[in-house]
């Protein structure tokens, strides 16, 4: 099955650009970005902090049925333009990968579709690849289908 969030990784490069095009309202897809209920249900994770404003910080963990940790990351929002950029910077925790610096783009394509572009960069070429060799992409993609498809239901 193919994979609706598509990942660009060239060669040699520090970098990954990820594009998702969305059935919703370019308003909705930043505000699942912004808001703390909404991120914590498409991410399907436990935010421990976060404050959406420039220089706040995040986190979150996502815990298994029986409450072991099996994944946490965390960062801090350096600036944002409503409805148009996020800046911020990300780390995992459970992963020991160095932070990385995100650049999320989103545009209204019609009234009621958008796209999300995230432009991400590495400390190296092969921390990239590292990640890369992670269930990364499947887990994005998964995440991506279910913000789509809580949104909907409340649009």
């Amino acid at each position: 099955m193919e994979h609706k969030t598509k990942i660009i990784a060239e060669e040699g490069k520090q970098e990954l650009l990820i594009t998702r095009e969305f059935d919703l309202p370019v308003e909705s897809l930043f505000t699942a970005y912004k808001d703390k209920e909404l991120f914590e249900k498409w991410m399907g994770t436990n935010l421990l902090q976060f404050e959406f404003k420039e220089y706040g910080n995040y986190h979150f963990e996502t815990r298994s049925p029986k409450g072991d940790l099996m994944f946490s990351g965390k960062g801090a929002f350096h600036t944002y333009i409503p409805n148009e950029m996020i800046v911020r910077t990300f780390e995992m925790d459970v992963f020991s990968l160095p932070p990385q610096l995100e650049f999320l783009n989103f545009k209204a394509l019609t009234g009621e579709t958008s796209k999300l572009t995230m432009h991400i960069i590495f400390k190296s070429p092969e921390i990239r690849d590292e990640l890369l060799k992670k269930p990364f992409a499947i887990g994005l993609d998964m995440a991506h289908n279910r913000l789509e498809n809580i949104l909907r239901k409340i649009n």
